[in-house]
């Protein structure tokens, strides 16, 4: 059954409609084509009008949509072949962080992101798409056998943020994230980093440092999410949409401020309407993007990637 979130029930009250207008005409011998025909491109006219007008809180919101596409259904629905590498050779293996080697339309990629789950028992496994320590540790492995093979890199974001437990901490969870950094920009082969679903903080960005920074259109990328900004200034979580509203944190405001490389369009309604429409969309990116990077030298990728986030956040009076 499909999930409708708070602006979408004028569209689902006339989907509703128009499933009890065809169960009807199943049970009966009236022809009510003329007006479902109609109720379907009003259908269409509404969702149009509402996703052409949301606001940034709306945008979270879909970022956020249970039905959405993981990292997991893009490797099912993009890749020919994909061979997942476990562990971080120092503690554990992390299933929040997944990772391997993938073959797109013949092109061979490390494919590394972030997995969220789909019910309770999976989000548990998954810890809610919250990467440890070891899964930064993981993430770089996997990295530094792509360049020992010249394979390119993919990753996939999609996190509430780093997991902020303690044992977390104790286990070194900056100086992962840190490391990471450090390492991705030097990086010899061509890292093209996408975020597909939330972006929060350090733990976003341990996996995307790169030279295309690319963002879903309904998805959003920011040091702190909004309901977290919210309780830290207003000691409550009720005002998340005027926070989301200041932080300027969809794909939109991520370009204009520059600190994104381009924005991936998604289906009218959200990815999560169709998956596999979305997945061939980010494909044909993918392999585009691989094609223009292998182009460039190593040197050339690496100054350019250097020069890109060193030039964030500079102003000139």
């Amino acid at each position: 059954m499909r999930t409708y979130l708070d602006f979408e029930k004028p569209i689902a009250e006339l989907e509703t409609k128009l499933a009890d207008m065809k169960r009807l005409a199943e049970g009966s011998n009236v022809d009510v084509s003329t007006a479902t025909a109609a109720l379907e491109n009003g259908i269409d006219r509404l969702r149009k009008e509402i996703f052409d007008n949301l606001t940034r809180w709306q945008r979270v919101q879909l970022s956020r949509h249970p039905d959405r596409p993981y990292t997991l259904d893009y490797i099912k629905l993009m890749c020919n072949e994909f061979i997942e590498l476990h562990g971080d050779r120092q503690i554990r293996d992390d299933p929040a962080i997944i990772g391997g080697f993938a073959n797109i339309d013949g092109q061979g990629v490390m494919l590394i992101g972030q997995q969220k789950g789909r019910n309770t028992k999976q989000r548990q496994h998954r810890n809610f798409g919250m990467p440890n320590p070891e899964g930064y540790r993981k993430a770089l492995r996997l990295m530094k056998l792509a360049e020992k093979f010249n394979r390119p890199i993919v990753t996939l974001i999609d996190t509430p943020g780093a997991f902020p437990g303690l044992e977390a901490e104790e286990r070194g969870q900056g100086e992962a994230i840190a490391r990471n950094l450090k390492e991705m920009f030097m990086l010899k082969v061509p890292v093209i980093c996408i975020i597909i679903g939330e972006g929060a903080s350090g733990g976003a960005l341990g996996i995307a440092i790169g030279d295309r920074v690319l963002m879903l259109e309904n998805t959003w990328y920011s040091v702190i999410s909004p309901e977290s900004c919210s309780s830290i200034l207003w000691r409550s979580w009720d005002y998340k949409e005027q926070a989301a509203e200041a932080l300027k944190l969809t794909a939109k405001d991520m370009k204009e401020n520059k600190l994104i490389d381009g924005i991936i369009p998604e289906p009218l309604g959200g990815a999560h309407l169709e998956h596999e429409i979305m997945a061939l969309g980010l494909k044909k990116v993918i392999t585009e993007t691989i094609a223009e990077l292998s182009k460039l030298t190593p040197e050339q990728r690496i100054s350019q990637r250097i020069d890109k986030f060193c030039s964030m956040g500079v102003v000139i009076e």
